[in-house]
């Protein structure tokens, strides 16, 4: 039976409401009700603001990139002055990039010049590269003019160091080598003084970056009085090693750097690291007497089938010992060579240690560029790490590299690449960056402008085109400039061959990259998924309710 409640008077809003007013609110109707909201919109709000906030957070990690970024930085242009001179085909090849530390607008390359006679150059830069000009190499008195296979370096107060060697005889082997100095960037070179004597191969040259007037030289030195054309007659030739304290007027006594148990090396390259420490790569070619003892007579065919070993030797008494570990000893060589004028491997350190060694390897045929890492501290080698990022399996080769760190320990790798070319003859420059030590690298940029043939140059006649021994880096936190052979301006006839140069610009990776960068995707991820859990739990308690 139903009980009708008697009318009550109008209030406006500031009377007591009627029973069926309050009962009809779901508060009144059921105060536990009342009592949940305020905790469920809690939920509901909590939830709400950590998904977003965890979605955000993810969102953000995203836009900051591990790898960076490169462009090339203007147009590619010669350096040598006769690149752009009717009539002059000297083949210029084997840059080697330096620059001066104090005034780092002061630029020098030299560069081996092989045809239409064995010669050598030096061109200086007093802009950053804009513009280039030859210096004049003073010739040794009582030498035949045959300079040869130069090599470049600054000391740490701004000294320009040229190591070059000089050629006797109809065969041009090597009498002596020579250092000259310049206090003015490359304008003027002094008189040459003799640092060592006949049958110096492969000489380079580098300076302790913070040790003034301290150099090192390296060399493959060939015993005996036997040499053959184009070819070692006899194994067991060292490579050794000698320092200078005075800015290269005295020098040490050579010290042997390669294992006598090594029969077969060649291609030593330096470099000086933290603490003084000196190291050098180098290759043992094994078994290979068609490259070394000139089996293959100067003629182009398949390379030599065997394999090859990647060796670093370090020195920690300023060059008095060397201690070597293996790299890699299952290299595939790519290609034939003449063994006076071999390709070199790349090795760079950077300011807290880290040891980079790069070179060329046709195990994935026909040939790719490789890198090596070895951390401060670290028992071995780690590595390959493929470099070049075009199509596994597209017929192409990468080769050559060179490397270069940046002050902020970015690595740079420079390298000659055909992947444009699918008949696997026209190079371009290629450049690639690493910022986490080489595990990965970005995306290449080229830095020729236009593809030039990799058949133009000293033994292209015979089927041994000869590009050089290097290629030139120097690395800056946000630029690179590289330097190669150029052969646009040749053809098969003249033999002709640049040196050419490009800036690349960096942008680098975001101070969230890394693992700061993972923290917070994967955090944002964690606080999404809590977010909706508590959404859920609000759907859940909602439901219940009602």
């Amino acid at each position: 039976m139903k009980v009708r409640s008697s009318a009550a008077p109008a209030t406006n809003g500031a009377g007591p409401r009627s029973a069926s007013t309050e009962a009809s609110r779901p508060e009144a109707s059921d105060p536990g009700r009342r009592s949940r909201r305020p905790g469920s919109s809690l939920f509901a709000i909590l939830g709400c603001s950590l998904l977003l906030a965890g979605v955000g957070a993810v969102l953000v990690s995203g836009g900051f990139d591990r790898r960076g970024s490169l462009r090339r930085a203007g147009h590619d242009q010669p350096v040598n002055p006769g690149a752009l001179v009717p009539g002059d085909i000297s083949a210029h090849n084997s840059p080697t990039l330096v620059r001066d530390p104090v005034r780092p607008s002061d630029l020098a390359v030299s560069s081996r010049i092989d045809t239409p006679f064995f010669s050598c150059s030096l061109d200086v830069s007093h802009d950053g590269g804009a513009t280039w000009t030859q210096s004049p190499i003073p010739a040794p008195k009582g030498e035949q003019a045959k300079c040869f296979a130069p090599d470049v370096a600054y000391s740490s107060d701004g000294v320009l160091y040229l190591v070059f060697v000089t050629l006797r005889g109809n065969g041009n082997t090597p009498d002596a080598v020579w250092i000259s100095t310049s206090r003015d960037d490359g304008r003027h070179l002094s008189s040459p003084v003799r640092v060592l004597g006949p049958r110096a191969f492969q000489v380079r040259l580098a300076a302790d970056p913070v040790r003034p007037g301290r150099l090192y030289l390296t060399w493959l030195q060939a015993v005996g009085n036997d040499l053959g054309e184009l070819k070692f007659t006899q194994t067991g030739n060292p490579i050794e090693a000698a320092r200078s304290e005075d800015y290269g007027a005295s020098w040490s006594q050579p010290v042997r750097v390669s294992s006598p148990a090594r029969q077969r090396v060649i291609s030593p390259t330096p470099v000086v690291g933290p603490g003084g420490h000196v190291y050098v790569a180098y290759l043992d070619i094994g078994q290979d007497k068609l490259d070394y003892e000139g089996e293959h007579n100067g003629q182009g065919g398949p390379p030599y089938p065997g394999s090859y070993t990647l060796v670093v030797a370090r020195s920690v008494d300023l060059g008095s010992a060397w201690s070597e570990s293996v790299v890699y000893d299952r290299l595939v060589p790519i290609s034939r060579f003449v063994v006076f004028l071999p390709p070199f491997p790349a090795i760079a350190v950077d300011r807290a240690g880290w040891v980079y060694v790069a070179f060329h390897d046709a195990r994935h045929a026909p040939a790719d560029v490789e890198l090596w890492s070895l951390s401060p501290g670290a028992p071995g080698w780690r590595g390959p790490v493929r470099v070049n990022d075009n199509p596994r399996g597209d017929g192409t080769s990468q080769y050559s590299p060179q490397l270069a760190v940046a002050p902020d320990r970015r690595l740079d790798v420079l390298y000659y690449d055909r992947r444009r070319d699918p008949a696997n003859v026209l190079n371009e420059a290629s450049l690639q960056s690493s910022f986490d030590h080489g595990r990965t690298f970005t995306h290449a940029v080229q830095l020729s402008s236009r593809p030039f043939s990799s058949r133009i140059g000293y033994g292209a006649k015979e089927g041994l085109p000869d590009l050089g021994s290097r290629l030139g880096l120097i690395s800056q936190n946000r630029f690179a400039l590289g330097v190669w052979t150029d052969t646009r301006a040749g053809t098969p006839a003249t033999q002709k061959q640049d040196i050419a140069e490009a800036a690349v610009a960096v942008t680098t990776p975001s101070r969230l990259a890394g693992l700061p960068r993972d923290i917070l995707r994967y955090g944002g991820v964690l606080i999404a998924l809590a977010g909706l859990i508590l959404v859920g739990l609000f759907v859940r308690r909602d439901r219940a309710a009602r």
